[in-house]
């Protein structure tokens, strides 16, 4: 995903042993879990969609991209990382908005 396991669990607040205990047991994770996991795809949806509507894909990874993202304070959060918004799906949505917001031009 662009981003290592250990950090995507860290950054979805998700227990690593629990996550790697459910996968090896090809069993699924708790409905909290399953939507903090599906609350990132959407992210990294979102800033692929972004990158395609620009009309420069060429060797763009989204995923790469977020994790990077995620990772840098951003001012308008307080100077905190949107990854520590990343666990919640509040959270979530704020991160996603913000990307849209950037994407406007309404960053602020």
């Amino acid at each position: 995903m662009g981003m290592p396991k250990d950090k995507l669990y860290i950054t979805l607040g998700l227990p690593r042993a629990s996550v790697q205990r459910k996968a090896s047991q090809d069993k699924r994770l708790s409905p909290d879990a399953s939507s903090r996991v599906l609350g990132m795809k959407r992210l990294i949806g979102q800033v692929q969609s972004i990158v395609e509507e620009s009309g420069n894909l060429k060797g763009f990874d989204a995923a790469a991209w977020v994790a990077t993202w995620l990772d840098q304070e951003a001012e308008v959060l307080g100077g905190q990382k949107p990854s520590k918004f990343m666990d919640t799906p509040e959270g979530q949505l704020l991160v996603s908005q913000l990307i849209a917001r950037t994407q406007s031009g309404a960053y602020s």
